[in-house]
């Protein structure tokens, strides 16, 4: 089957060379000409384990290919971004152009798929009547579904395949054509459904997510105030056998769960307050680990900051609404000498961890990259000036740097800061 993916990016080019991995004949479409070199190529634009090795496989086979404009196939993969708009609602751009871009190329039999993230009611509002105007009958000579992706950068080849996926259909025809398609590259379970619930199953699965997370980290501010170690809190709660806290942090980044709770925020009325608070909740945490950040350097004359990780997540190369990104504009504001080092993030200011650490006061870890975690007591002590870590993602095994003399402040002990 020829299959082309619209969207090249996290989600996309994975997807593309799972499918080409299946046996059908793919052509990834992407409107931006550089990424398009690349990938034919064999050059991936992103980082993913297993995507670089995998993609210079299936181009020197001839196995997939990538272009900037779309041709006829017998399926259609809409992958492509919805971020937010300047109203806090979901900028169709993207998948709109998409659709536009494929509607020409678009023959009876052929299946649309969109997995995007979309609002509730998307594919029947929007996406069915612009196939419709074209002449097509949706279930009888077109197939329309939604299809949300469910995957964890940093293994998304493991669970685009494994992953249980919800095939929503406009039709029954639609869910039965697209099933079986999906069972040709995916061994998870296949649930069906109409179009409206997986819209809205999608978005349930990331408010769920970000509203965990928000629990966790209001509790551990609640527990800094009490002078309580919330470390400690959570885990004596986790042994609990239905209690399951999350790890509190930095804040929420990502291209889901920092947008897609607003897709069904568009009156904020009493039926989604605690979204709302959750939201505000996450949102100012990177706020909260830079008023600590404050509070250490306001008593180090000349104070020297390194921070550690711009990624949003550990071991990936992602900075979409990291809370990094906000953390680091933070402490421009407060004038200090500041380095970034990220090992992940290609082009980052500092090439190496032990020229981050020189002379510097203060090691702030925003991110949990498996590097950051094996940081040695002694390479502090050796490069670093009285140092004083802060660290915001509960990595270090605190007590070893402590018996070497060094300050670390995490979630369990912030309070230590009032």
């Amino acid at each position: 089957m020829k299959v082309c993916v619209v969207g090249l990016g996290y989600i996309g080019l994975p997807t593309a060379c799972i499918l080409a991995l299946n046996g059908h004949n793919v052509v990834g479409i992407d409107i931006n000409e550089s990424v398009v070199d690349m990938i034919n190529k064999g050059l991936v634009p992103i980082n993913e384990n297993k995507l670089d090795s995998t993609l210079k496989t299936l181009i020197s086979q001839n196995k997939i290919i990538a272009k900037t404009t779309a041709e006829s196939a017998d399926a259609y993969i809409i992958c492509v971004p919805t971020p937010l708009d300047d109203n806090f609602s979901c900028n169709m751009h993207y998948v709109s152009n998409a659709m536009e871009s494929i509607l020409p190329c678009v023959c009876p039999g052929n299946m649309i798929i969109i997995e995007s993230t979309v609002p509730p009611g998307t594919i029947k509002n929007i996406i069915k009547p612009a196939i419709e105007n074209r002449g097509f009958n949706i279930g009888e000579d077109i197939y329309l579904a939604y299809c949300p992706e469910r995957v964890l950068p940093g293994n998304i080849f493991n669970e685009i395949v494994y992953n249980d996926r919800i095939i929503g259909g406009v039709t029954d025809k639609c869910e039965k054509v697209v099933s079986t398609f999906y069972k040709t590259f995916v061994k998870g379970n296949i649930f069906i459904t109409d179009s409206k619930t997986a819209e809205m199953t999608k978005i349930a699965e990331n408010i769920y997510r970000d509203v965990n997370i928000a629990l966790a980290n209001q509790l551990s501010i609640l527990c800094n105030e009490l002078e309580i170690n919330s470390l400690k809190v959570f885990n004596l709660a986790n042994k609990h056998p239905r209690v399951n806290f999350l790890s509190p942090g930095p804040g929420v980044g990502g291209h889901c769960l920092p947008v897609d709770p607003y897709f069904v925020l568009k009156d904020k009325n009493d039926s989604s307050s605690i979204i709302v608070l959750s939201r505000k909740i996450n949102e100012n945490m990177p706020n909260y680990i830079a008023s600590l950040a404050k509070k250490i350097i306001n008593y180090i004359p000349s104070p020297k900051v390194t921070l550690w990780g711009v990624a949003y997540k550990g071991n990936i190369d992602d900075t979409r609404n990291s809370p990094s990104i906000q953390i680091i504009n933070k402490l421009k504001e407060l004038n200090c000498d500041f380095q970034v080092y990220d090992p992940v993030v290609k082009n980052c200011c500092i090439e190496t961890k032990e020229e981050s650490l020189k002379d510097s006061n203060l090691l702030i870890i925003l991110t949990d990259h498996d590097e950051f975690k094996s940081l040695d007591p002694k390479l502090v002590l050796r490069t670093m000036r009285n140092p004083i870590i802060l660290d915001s993602k509960n990595i270090l095994d605190s007590i070893s740097f402590m018996l070497n003399g060094i300050i670390v402040y995490n979630f369990g002990n912030f309070h230590l800061l009032n």
